[in-house]
Protein backbone atom coordinates (compact mmCIF):
# COMPACT_ATOMS: atom_id res chain seq x y z
CA UNK A 1 0.00 0.00 0.00
CA UNK A 2 1.68 3.86 -0.84
CA UNK A 3 2.88 5.20 2.52
CA UNK A 4 1.47 8.28 1.49
CA UNK A 5 -2.05 7.16 0.87
CA UNK A 6 -2.36 5.31 3.98
CA UNK A 7 -1.07 8.60 5.45
CA UNK A 8 -3.85 10.61 4.08
CA UNK A 9 -6.74 7.73 5.17
CA UNK A 10 -5.36 8.12 8.85
CA UNK A 11 -4.43 11.97 9.23
CA UNK A 12 -6.63 12.82 12.51
CA UNK A 13 -9.19 15.56 12.11
CA UNK A 14 -9.30 18.38 14.35
CA UNK A 15 -12.84 18.94 15.16
CA UNK A 16 -14.91 19.01 18.36
CA UNK A 17 -13.11 15.58 19.33
CA UNK A 18 -9.81 17.32 20.47
CA UNK A 19 -8.82 19.23 23.27
CA UNK A 20 -8.73 16.70 26.31
CA UNK A 21 -6.13 14.91 27.36
CA UNK A 22 -6.14 11.41 27.82
CA UNK A 23 -7.22 11.34 31.69
CA UNK A 24 -9.75 13.48 30.93
CA UNK A 25 -11.56 10.82 28.90
CA UNK A 26 -11.97 8.55 32.00
CA UNK A 27 -14.73 9.63 34.20
CA UNK A 28 -17.67 8.13 36.35
CA UNK A 29 -19.70 8.45 32.79
CA UNK A 30 -17.58 7.29 30.19
CA UNK A 31 -16.63 4.22 32.04
CA UNK A 32 -20.65 3.34 32.83
CA UNK A 33 -20.85 4.21 29.07
CA UNK A 34 -17.81 1.62 27.63
CA UNK A 35 -19.24 -1.14 30.65
CA UNK A 36 -22.70 -1.12 28.93
CA UNK A 37 -21.41 -0.61 25.58
CA UNK A 38 -19.36 -3.69 26.31
CA UNK A 39 -22.66 -5.75 28.40
CA UNK A 40 -24.34 -5.31 25.14
CA UNK A 41 -21.88 -6.55 22.76
CA UNK A 42 -20.88 -9.62 24.71
CA UNK A 43 -23.64 -10.98 25.28
CA UNK A 44 -26.73 -12.06 22.81
CA UNK A 45 -24.30 -11.34 20.11
CA UNK A 46 -21.97 -14.06 21.67
CA UNK A 47 -24.66 -16.39 22.10
CA UNK A 48 -25.40 -16.29 17.91
CA UNK A 49 -21.84 -17.07 17.07
CA UNK A 50 -21.78 -20.11 19.05
CA UNK A 51 -25.18 -21.39 17.41
CA UNK A 52 -23.23 -20.44 13.91
CA UNK A 53 -20.39 -22.66 15.41
CA UNK A 54 -23.10 -25.13 16.34
CA UNK A 55 -24.69 -25.69 12.92
CA UNK A 56 -21.19 -25.55 11.28
CA UNK A 57 -20.42 -28.64 13.53
CA UNK A 58 -17.17 -26.64 14.60
CA UNK A 59 -15.09 -28.10 17.23
CA UNK A 60 -14.08 -26.23 20.73
CA UNK A 61 -11.25 -25.18 19.60
CA UNK A 62 -12.71 -23.23 16.02
CA UNK A 63 -15.36 -21.87 18.45
CA UNK A 64 -12.92 -20.05 21.17
CA UNK A 65 -11.05 -18.89 18.14
CA UNK A 66 -13.75 -17.37 16.37
CA UNK A 67 -14.73 -15.45 19.54
CA UNK A 68 -11.25 -14.62 20.15
CA UNK A 69 -11.14 -13.07 16.23
CA UNK A 70 -13.62 -11.24 16.56
CA UNK A 71 -13.80 -9.57 20.40
CA UNK A 72 -9.87 -9.31 20.15
CA UNK A 73 -9.54 -7.45 16.91
CA UNK A 74 -12.71 -5.49 17.56
CA UNK A 75 -11.63 -4.25 20.72
CA UNK A 76 -7.97 -3.87 19.34
CA UNK A 77 -9.97 -1.30 16.55
CA UNK A 78 -12.16 0.35 19.47
CA UNK A 79 -8.72 1.36 21.46
CA UNK A 80 -6.55 2.13 18.40
CA UNK A 81 -9.33 4.17 16.56
CA UNK A 82 -10.83 5.68 20.14
CA UNK A 83 -6.74 7.12 20.44
CA UNK A 84 -6.32 8.37 17.17
CA UNK A 85 -9.10 10.10 16.58
CA UNK A 86 -10.32 11.05 20.56
CA UNK A 87 -13.81 9.79 19.14
CA UNK A 88 -15.88 6.99 20.30
CA UNK A 89 -15.89 4.51 17.81
CA UNK A 90 -16.40 1.19 18.49
CA UNK A 91 -14.99 -1.90 16.60
CA UNK A 92 -17.46 -4.73 16.92
CA UNK A 93 -18.32 -7.96 14.40
CA UNK A 94 -21.82 -8.14 12.28
CA UNK A 95 -24.01 -9.59 14.55
CA UNK A 96 -26.56 -9.45 11.06
CA UNK A 97 -23.54 -11.83 9.12
CA UNK A 98 -23.67 -13.86 12.21
CA UNK A 99 -27.11 -14.40 11.89
CA UNK A 100 -26.33 -15.20 8.09
CA UNK A 101 -23.83 -17.51 8.91
CA UNK A 102 -26.21 -19.57 10.94
CA UNK A 103 -27.80 -20.80 8.16
CA UNK A 104 -24.78 -20.87 5.39
CA UNK A 105 -22.52 -23.02 7.89
CA UNK A 106 -25.00 -26.15 8.35
CA UNK A 107 -23.57 -28.37 5.29
CA UNK A 108 -20.78 -26.10 4.42
CA UNK A 109 -16.83 -26.44 4.60
CA UNK A 110 -15.94 -24.39 7.14
CA UNK A 111 -12.57 -24.14 5.36
CA UNK A 112 -14.48 -22.50 2.79
CA UNK A 113 -16.55 -20.02 5.26
CA UNK A 114 -12.87 -19.13 6.36
CA UNK A 115 -11.46 -18.42 2.62
CA UNK A 116 -14.86 -15.83 2.27
CA UNK A 117 -14.23 -14.34 5.40
CA UNK A 118 -11.05 -13.10 3.91
CA UNK A 119 -11.93 -12.39 0.94
CA UNK A 120 -14.75 -10.17 2.36
CA UNK A 121 -11.57 -8.50 4.53
CA UNK A 122 -10.26 -7.98 1.20
CA UNK A 123 -13.26 -5.99 -0.89
CA UNK A 124 -13.74 -3.37 2.36
CA UNK A 125 -10.17 -2.98 2.28
CA UNK A 126 -10.04 -2.27 -1.67
CA UNK A 127 -13.31 0.07 -1.33
CA UNK A 128 -11.58 1.77 1.77
CA UNK A 129 -8.59 2.31 -0.06
CA UNK A 130 -10.36 3.88 -2.73
CA UNK A 131 -12.18 6.59 -1.21
CA UNK A 132 -15.70 5.58 -2.71
CA UNK A 133 -17.10 5.22 0.72
CA UNK A 134 -16.48 8.78 2.11
CA UNK A 135 -17.71 10.42 -1.12
CA UNK A 136 -20.72 8.27 -1.37
CA UNK A 137 -21.37 9.79 2.99
CA UNK A 138 -20.87 13.19 1.48
CA UNK A 139 -23.24 12.54 -1.46
CA UNK A 140 -25.91 11.11 0.76
CA UNK A 141 -28.97 13.57 1.84
CA UNK A 142 -27.66 13.93 6.32
CA UNK A 143 -31.86 13.83 6.48
CA UNK A 144 -31.98 9.96 4.88
CA UNK A 145 -29.08 9.08 6.85
CA UNK A 146 -30.57 10.64 9.98
CA UNK A 147 -33.82 8.55 9.13
CA UNK A 148 -32.29 5.53 8.65
CA UNK A 149 -30.50 5.53 12.04
CA UNK A 150 -33.23 6.36 13.84
CA UNK A 151 -35.19 2.99 11.69
CA UNK A 152 -32.28 0.76 12.44
CA UNK A 153 -32.28 1.66 16.11
CA UNK A 154 -36.06 2.08 17.44
CA UNK A 155 -35.87 -1.56 17.75
CA UNK A 156 -34.00 -0.88 20.77
CA UNK A 157 -36.29 1.16 22.08
CA UNK A 158 -38.98 -0.83 21.66
CA UNK A 159 -36.92 -3.92 23.16
CA UNK A 160 -36.94 -2.16 26.21
CA UNK A 161 -40.35 -1.57 26.51
CA UNK A 162 -40.90 -4.54 25.81
CA UNK A 163 -38.64 -5.54 28.51
CA UNK A 164 -40.84 -3.93 31.00
CA UNK A 165 -43.76 -5.34 29.91
CA UNK A 166 -42.12 -9.19 30.27
CA UNK A 167 -40.34 -8.04 33.39
CA UNK A 168 -41.92 -4.91 35.39
CA UNK A 169 -40.37 -5.69 38.54
CA UNK A 170 -36.75 -5.98 37.25
CA UNK A 171 -36.73 -4.47 34.16
CA UNK A 172 -39.29 -1.66 35.64
CA UNK A 173 -37.15 -0.83 38.06
CA UNK A 174 -34.34 0.00 36.13
CA UNK A 175 -36.41 2.06 33.73
CA UNK A 176 -37.46 4.48 36.39
CA UNK A 177 -34.58 4.73 38.27
CA UNK A 178 -32.95 5.94 35.21
CA UNK A 179 -35.41 8.52 34.84
CA UNK A 180 -35.30 9.55 38.71
CA UNK A 181 -31.62 9.96 38.58
CA UNK A 182 -31.57 12.10 35.02
CA UNK A 183 -34.02 14.31 36.61
CA UNK A 184 -32.66 14.38 40.87
CA UNK A 185 -29.24 12.84 40.46
CA UNK A 186 -27.48 14.51 37.88
CA UNK A 187 -24.02 13.76 38.57
CA UNK A 188 -24.80 9.87 38.72
CA UNK A 189 -25.08 8.65 35.22
CA UNK A 190 -28.44 7.49 34.85
CA UNK A 191 -27.42 4.47 32.54
CA UNK A 192 -25.23 3.18 35.57
CA UNK A 193 -27.88 3.61 37.90
CA UNK A 194 -30.14 1.76 36.08
CA UNK A 195 -28.29 -0.97 35.71
CA UNK A 196 -27.12 -1.36 39.30
CA UNK A 197 -30.82 -1.60 39.99
CA UNK A 198 -31.45 -4.15 37.53
CA UNK A 199 -29.54 -6.21 38.55
CA UNK A 200 -29.80 -5.94 42.49
CA UNK A 201 -33.58 -6.91 41.27
CA UNK A 202 -32.30 -9.67 38.75
CA UNK A 203 -30.35 -11.01 41.54
CA UNK A 204 -32.69 -10.70 44.52
CA UNK A 205 -35.68 -12.63 42.08
CA UNK A 206 -32.88 -15.35 41.28
CA UNK A 207 -32.84 -14.41 37.65
CA UNK A 208 -29.09 -14.90 36.87
CA UNK A 209 -28.60 -18.55 35.91
CA UNK A 210 -25.68 -19.02 34.35
CA UNK A 211 -26.17 -20.63 31.06
CA UNK A 212 -25.27 -24.36 29.74
CA UNK A 213 -22.77 -23.76 26.77
CA UNK A 214 -20.60 -26.18 25.12
CA UNK A 215 -17.30 -24.89 24.60
CA UNK A 216 -14.22 -25.29 26.74
CA UNK A 217 -11.43 -23.41 27.51
CA UNK A 218 -8.90 -24.59 25.49
CA UNK A 219 -6.75 -23.04 22.71
CA UNK A 220 -7.87 -21.70 19.43
CA UNK A 221 -7.48 -23.55 16.68
CA UNK A 222 -6.42 -22.42 13.24
CA UNK A 223 -8.40 -23.39 10.36
CA UNK A 224 -6.96 -23.54 6.79
CA UNK A 225 -8.84 -21.35 4.64
CA UNK A 226 -9.96 -22.94 0.96
CA UNK A 227 -11.12 -19.92 -1.59
CA UNK A 228 -14.12 -20.74 -3.97
CA UNK A 229 -15.84 -18.89 -6.61
CA UNK A 230 -19.16 -19.61 -4.86
CA UNK A 231 -18.44 -18.60 -1.24
CA UNK A 232 -17.16 -15.52 -2.70
CA UNK A 233 -20.30 -14.93 -4.33
CA UNK A 234 -22.62 -16.22 -1.42
CA UNK A 235 -20.63 -15.07 1.51
CA UNK A 236 -17.80 -12.54 0.78
CA UNK A 237 -20.51 -10.11 -0.98
CA UNK A 238 -23.21 -9.96 1.21
CA UNK A 239 -20.50 -9.45 4.36
CA UNK A 240 -19.03 -6.77 2.60
CA UNK A 241 -22.12 -5.33 1.57
CA UNK A 242 -23.50 -4.74 5.27
CA UNK A 243 -20.31 -3.35 6.77
CA UNK A 244 -20.60 -0.91 3.89
CA UNK A 245 -23.99 -0.37 3.54
CA UNK A 246 -25.56 -1.04 6.61
CA UNK A 247 -23.15 -1.08 9.80
CA UNK A 248 -20.59 1.16 9.29
CA UNK A 249 -23.23 3.63 7.86
CA UNK A 250 -24.90 3.24 11.15
CA UNK A 251 -21.97 4.25 12.86
CA UNK A 252 -21.16 6.86 10.64
CA UNK A 253 -24.51 8.09 11.41
CA UNK A 254 -24.74 8.41 15.28
CA UNK A 255 -21.32 9.85 15.20
CA UNK A 256 -22.72 12.90 12.92
CA UNK A 257 -25.87 12.89 15.26
CA UNK A 258 -23.34 13.83 18.18
CA UNK A 259 -21.37 16.39 16.34
CA UNK A 260 -18.26 14.47 15.41
CA UNK A 261 -16.25 14.16 11.81
CA UNK A 262 -16.11 10.38 11.41
CA UNK A 263 -13.16 9.32 9.03
CA UNK A 264 -15.19 7.03 7.13
CA UNK A 265 -12.44 6.26 5.08
CA UNK A 266 -10.02 5.03 8.02
CA UNK A 267 -13.33 2.99 9.50
CA UNK A 268 -13.35 1.18 5.97
CA UNK A 269 -10.02 0.22 5.89
CA UNK A 270 -9.39 -1.02 9.57
CA UNK A 271 -12.72 -3.07 9.21
CA UNK A 272 -11.02 -4.67 6.09
CA UNK A 273 -7.60 -5.35 7.61
CA UNK A 274 -9.95 -6.54 10.64
CA UNK A 275 -11.74 -8.61 8.36
CA UNK A 276 -8.72 -10.12 7.01
CA UNK A 277 -6.79 -11.30 10.29
CA UNK A 278 -10.04 -12.39 11.81
CA UNK A 279 -10.80 -14.37 8.76
CA UNK A 280 -7.58 -16.20 8.61
CA UNK A 281 -8.10 -16.37 12.64
CA UNK A 282 -11.65 -18.23 11.65
CA UNK A 283 -13.60 -15.37 12.50
CA UNK A 284 -16.51 -13.29 10.38
CA UNK A 285 -16.92 -9.07 9.50
CA UNK A 286 -15.04 -6.81 11.38
CA UNK A 287 -17.35 -3.33 11.93
CA UNK A 288 -17.83 -0.56 13.44
CA UNK A 289 -21.02 -1.11 15.58
CA UNK A 290 -23.70 1.51 15.43
CA UNK A 291 -25.33 0.33 18.31
CA UNK A 292 -22.46 0.42 20.59
CA UNK A 293 -21.17 3.39 19.17
CA UNK A 294 -24.32 5.47 20.03
CA UNK A 295 -23.89 4.61 23.63
CA UNK A 296 -20.71 5.54 23.97
CA UNK A 297 -21.02 9.01 21.85
CA UNK A 298 -23.99 9.59 23.66
CA UNK A 299 -24.66 12.32 26.71
CA UNK A 300 -24.92 8.81 28.59
CA UNK A 301 -21.18 8.62 28.35
CA UNK A 302 -20.25 12.03 29.02
CA UNK A 303 -21.41 15.89 29.01
CA UNK A 304 -18.27 17.10 27.14
CA UNK A 305 -18.51 15.24 23.52
CA UNK A 306 -14.70 15.47 23.48
CA UNK A 307 -14.45 13.41 26.44
CA UNK A 308 -16.67 10.41 25.34
CA UNK A 309 -13.75 8.82 23.51
CA UNK A 310 -12.89 7.31 27.00
CA UNK A 311 -15.85 5.08 26.83
CA UNK A 312 -14.82 3.41 23.47
CA UNK A 313 -11.41 2.38 24.97
CA UNK A 314 -13.33 1.12 28.66
CA UNK A 315 -15.53 -1.00 25.85
CA UNK A 316 -12.24 -1.85 23.87
CA UNK A 317 -10.53 -3.20 27.02
CA UNK A 318 -13.21 -5.43 27.76
CA UNK A 319 -14.12 -6.93 24.59
CA UNK A 320 -10.29 -7.82 24.27
CA UNK A 321 -10.42 -9.43 27.64
CA UNK A 322 -13.64 -11.41 26.44
CA UNK A 323 -12.10 -12.70 23.48
CA UNK A 324 -9.09 -13.69 25.32
CA UNK A 325 -10.96 -15.61 28.33
CA UNK A 326 -14.25 -16.54 25.78
CA UNK A 327 -14.19 -19.75 26.79
CA UNK A 328 -14.70 -18.80 30.65
CA UNK A 329 -16.69 -15.75 30.08
CA UNK A 330 -19.29 -16.97 28.03
CA UNK A 331 -21.74 -18.57 30.32
CA UNK A 332 -21.43 -15.77 33.46
CA UNK A 333 -22.12 -13.21 31.02
CA UNK A 334 -24.95 -15.21 29.50
CA UNK A 335 -26.43 -15.33 33.08
CA UNK A 336 -27.26 -12.20 32.65
CA UNK A 337 -31.27 -11.41 32.22
CA UNK A 338 -31.83 -10.62 28.39
CA UNK A 339 -34.33 -7.98 29.40
CA UNK A 340 -31.66 -6.71 31.51
CA UNK A 341 -29.50 -5.66 28.93
CA UNK A 342 -32.34 -4.60 26.43
CA UNK A 343 -34.18 -2.10 28.62
CA UNK A 344 -30.53 -0.90 30.04
CA UNK A 345 -29.17 -0.12 25.76
CA UNK A 346 -32.53 1.11 24.87
CA UNK A 347 -32.29 4.11 27.40
CA UNK A 348 -29.10 4.82 27.35
CA UNK A 349 -29.43 5.35 23.27
CA UNK A 350 -32.66 7.90 23.93
CA UNK A 351 -30.26 11.12 23.09
CA UNK A 352 -29.82 9.45 19.69
CA UNK A 353 -32.61 8.75 18.61
CA UNK A 354 -34.13 12.04 19.81
CA UNK A 355 -30.73 13.97 17.74
CA UNK A 356 -31.26 11.97 14.92
CA UNK A 357 -35.32 12.26 14.74
CA UNK A 358 -34.55 16.17 15.14
CA UNK A 359 -32.35 16.41 12.15
CA UNK A 360 -34.36 14.22 9.80
CA UNK A 361 -37.05 15.59 10.13
CA UNK A 362 -36.86 19.29 9.73
CA UNK A 363 -39.15 21.07 7.62
CA UNK A 364 -36.03 22.91 6.31
CA UNK A 365 -34.20 20.09 5.40
CA UNK A 366 -36.59 19.16 1.88
CA UNK A 367 -36.60 15.84 2.30
CA UNK A 368 -39.15 14.74 4.68
CA UNK A 369 -40.50 12.34 2.29
CA UNK A 370 -37.29 10.66 1.39
CA UNK A 371 -36.11 10.52 4.91
CA UNK A 372 -40.31 9.07 6.24
CA UNK A 373 -39.45 6.36 3.68
CA UNK A 374 -35.86 5.59 4.91
CA UNK A 375 -37.36 5.65 8.09
CA UNK A 376 -40.07 2.69 7.67
CA UNK A 377 -37.88 0.81 5.33
CA UNK A 378 -35.26 0.64 8.27
CA UNK A 379 -37.57 -0.18 10.42
CA UNK A 380 -38.95 -3.20 8.54
CA UNK A 381 -37.99 -7.06 7.90
CA UNK A 382 -36.90 -6.01 4.20
CA UNK A 383 -34.20 -8.03 2.92
CA UNK A 384 -32.72 -8.60 -0.37
CA UNK A 385 -29.60 -10.75 -1.94
CA UNK A 386 -28.55 -11.31 1.56
CA UNK A 387 -28.38 -7.34 2.51
CA UNK A 388 -30.54 -6.43 5.25
CA UNK A 389 -32.75 -3.36 5.58
CA UNK A 390 -31.13 -0.16 6.75
CA UNK A 391 -28.49 -0.63 3.64
CA UNK A 392 -32.19 -0.84 1.36
CA UNK A 393 -33.36 1.93 3.81
CA UNK A 394 -30.85 4.49 2.34
CA UNK A 395 -31.48 2.99 -1.72
CA UNK A 396 -34.73 3.30 -1.35
CA UNK A 397 -35.27 6.60 0.52
CA UNK A 398 -32.55 8.35 -1.80
CA UNK A 399 -34.16 7.03 -5.03
CA UNK A 400 -37.23 8.33 -3.98
CA UNK A 401 -36.56 11.51 -2.25
CA UNK A 402 -34.86 12.04 -6.20
CA UNK A 403 -37.71 10.81 -8.53
CA UNK A 404 -39.85 13.52 -6.11
CA UNK A 405 -37.39 16.59 -7.00
CA UNK A 406 -36.44 16.47 -3.20
CA UNK A 407 -33.17 17.38 -4.40
CA UNK A 408 -33.76 19.91 -6.45
CA UNK A 409 -36.08 21.61 -4.08
CA UNK A 410 -33.32 21.47 -1.56
CA UNK A 411 -30.88 23.09 -3.50
CA UNK A 412 -33.05 25.57 -4.54
CA UNK A 413 -34.00 26.58 -0.79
Amino acid sequence: MPHNKLKTIFASSTDLSSGYSLRDAFNFKSVSGGVTAALFGCSGPALIIISAAKAGHLSDGQTVSWLFAIYVLSGLISIGMALRYRQPICGAFSITGAVIMVTALDGLDFRAAVGAFIMSGVLVLLLGLSGVVNKLMRWMPMPIVMAMIVGAMIRFAVSAVEAVDSFPLMAGLAALTYFIFMRFFKAVPPVLAAGVVGFAVALALGLLNPTDVDIAFVMPAFTTPMFTFATFFAISVPLAALIIGADNAQATGVLMVEGYKPPVNAMTVVCGLGGIFSGILGGHSIIIAGPMTAICGSAQSGDDPRQRYGAALVNGVLFTLFGVFAGLAVPFLLALPRELIMVIAGLAMIGVLLSALQQAFRKETGFQIGAFVALVVAMSKFSLFGISAPFWALVIGIALAWLLGEFRREHAD
